[in-house]
């Protein structure tokens, strides 16, 4: 079975974690040895029985360090854990056979017996391993109870000490999963971050795309079909018609390169709202020969680019619905009106209409009322089969101040 490398790495900062802390009980290991060491060093005792007992006890280290510490930093069990503990066994029987001293390993022992075994394994080495320099003061003919108070009592401390190692370790790897999680949770959060930012960036390029290239695209097509069918009789509203495409064409390429570059629309700049209103409703005249009438009610009051951008965009495309489908429509009405609380903005037509609970309502509907609810305001469309189209945008006053 093939590894993920991601798996691999998580794997790899998980046992640096675990190895990370290990350095520390290392360094109780080092310390307890060294301790001993001097002990049996600065002893009464001589001759072959004290090289003897220097030398197992100089041999714990190897055999910890190729047997026990990679099952203690890891916490499997197995057959190795049991040769470990039973040859570190053997090792300090040796020691303290020949030097009683030697005893004091029993601060590194201890633990390493805990901490390598599962816990009824390790409790029952404990007590071999403590009991053990006590049988050999029994069998020496000295008094044995004295040295019992404190062989139980280092018994109860290994006990303990070793309880308090293995915990210490369990949070450390428990602490280790939580950072991984963490970690894991971050990249999830910036991933779908970054998937948000690029569906958004879609819906923005979406709406600008219908609002302008399409809308634009539409209206020249009328156009040139309007062209065609005067060419003959009428070749001076033909040319008009032409005329006007060029210009719709011109209008749509600068607002194409201002979306892309999200830059004020063309109908906007050096102009109010009001009049980019008006410059759209000419063109629906322009181009259908509608009765279109444009109105103002309220004092014209200043709004943040944003909020001129949403409505002009609103009235393009309810003007663009009103060209593809308003039919035997003969006016338009375009009111804009400023009221204290609020700013409205209302396209009605008496053209076919429709029944809003069977249509749902196309793209381009969609997107104004997802550019509208990005400032907090509403559409309402109200129709009816036969009684026309009404759009209306409401949008706060706080949110047009910006």
């Amino acid at each position: 079975m093939r590894v993920r490398p991601e798996a691999n790495g998580r794997q790899s900062e998980e046992a640096e974690l675990r190895i990370g802390w290990f350095g520390l009980w290392d360094a109780f290991f080092a310390v307890s040895y060294l301790v001993t060491s001097v002990l049996l060093f600065i002893s009464a005792d001589s001759g072959l029985g004290h090289s003897l007992a220097i030398g197992a006890l100089t041999l714990i280290v190897p055999w910890y360090a190729m047997l026990g510490r990679r099952p203690m930093i890891e916490k499997t069990y197995g057959p190795r854990n049991l040769v470990f503990a039973f040859g570190l066994v053997l090792l300090f029987c040796i020691t303290t056979t020949f030097g009683l001293i030697g005893s004091f390993a029993l601060f590194a022992v201890s633990p390493m017996l805990i901490m390598s075994l599962p816990m009824t394994w390790a409790v029952g080495l404990l007590g071999v391993v403590n009991l053990f320099p006590l049988t050999l003061v029994w069998a020496d003919g000295a008094d044995v109870w004295g040295v019992l108070a404190i062989s139980l009592l280092s018994f109860a401390l290994s006990i303990l000490l070793g309880l308090w190692i293995k915990r210490v370790t369990q949070q450390s790897k428990e602490r280790a999963q939580l950072i991984e999680e963490l970690r894991r949770s971050r990249e999830r959060v910036a991933r779908l971050s970054h998937e948000a930012g690029i569906s958004a960036e879609r819906e923005r390029l979406a709406r600008e795309i219908h609002d302008t290239l399409a809308q634009g695209l539409t209206s020249i097509i009328s156009l040139i079909h309007a062209a065609e069918s005067r060419m003959r009789d009428e070749p001076e509203q033909a040319a008009g018609h032409l005329s006007r495409a060029g210009q719709v064409a011109k209008d749509s390429l600068a607002e194409a390169r201002d979306f892309v570059a999200a830059r004020t629309p063309p109908t906007l700049r050096g102009g109010s709202l009001v009049q980019a209103v008006r410059r759209h409703a000419d063109g629906l005249v322009a181009e259908t020969g509608l009765d279109v009438r444009t109105s103002v009610h309220g004092q014209e009051a200043p709004l943040p680019m944003p909020v001129n951008v949403v409505l002009l965009r609103a009235v393009q495309e309810a003007i663009a619905n009103v060209r593809k489908h308003a039919g035997r429509a003969r006016g338009v009405d375009v009111e804009v009106t400023f009221e204290p609380d609020a700013v409205r903005l209302l396209i009605r037509d008496d053209g076919e209409g429709f029944d809003p609970d069977d249509a749902q309502g196309g793209y381009g509907l969609r997107g104004m009322r997802a550019r509208v609810a990005e400032i907090d305001g509403t559409v309402t469309i109200g129709s009816r089969p036969g009684a026309g189209t009404t759009v209306e945008v409401h949008i706060p006053m706080e949110a047009a101040r910006g």
